[in-house]
């Protein structure tokens, strides 16, 4: 059990048989009445964000959970494989599990699997991807003020804007929180 005065984002918690991760929180003293904490809670089973107040001091379930390292294998159907590094156990996950993370997938990649008592939440990806340029239009040179941008399609299918002198077959970086381009690699 954890007091929600105890709140960090980033925090896992069990909140009526569900399970959450602290997105945002802020304790909240008024001049009239008892003190509470508002907060921002993201669903892990759902991916949906739910708003919620509780009391200072109320306590609430602790979620552990549990990160392994494992590698993507390959797309069947609307079913991903991955593979466990450690047992070499195979495993699917469903493309409405992977809905943001199949923009930045690809095969042989190393991800961690992130699991509760056994159920397998979702995965998590590395902050940056190394993501091949595969259809972009020439960069023009012109009466262009600084930043200008352009289009270009990734090997996963992702579009992303980049500086005009990107071209086809260039190895981006791109930032998988956001899905934007942050360099070359």
């Amino acid at each position: 059990m954890i007091s929600v005065n105890d709140f960090k984002t980033g925090l896992t918690v069990e909140v009526e048989g569900d399970i959450f991760t602290v997105i945002d929180f802020q304790h909240v003293k008024p001049g009239k009445g008892a003190a509470f904490v508002r907060s921002k809670l993201k669903n892990l089973r759902n991916g949906n964000t739910v708003e919620r107040t509780f009391r200072a001091g109320e306590t609430i379930g602790r979620a552990i959970i549990e990160n392994r390292g494992v590698q993507y294998l390959y797309a069947s159907g609307s079913d991903h494989v991955f593979m466990d590094n450690e047992t070499y156990d195979q495993f699917e996950l469903s493309e409405k599990q992977l809905e943001w993370e199949l923009n930045f997938l690809k095969e042989n990649m190393t991800v961690n699997i992130v699991s509760y008592k056994g159920e397998i939440l979702g995965i998590n990806l590395p902050t940056s991807v190394e993501l091949k340029v595969v259809e972009t239009e020439p960069g023009v040179k012109g009466n262009t003020a600084q930043g200008a941008t352009k289009s270009a399609k990734l090997e996963t299918g992702h579009s992303v804007q980049v500086p005009l002198f990107i071209n086809e077959e260039d190895i981006l970086l791109i930032d998988t929180r956001e899905g934007k381009y942050i360099s070359r690699a």
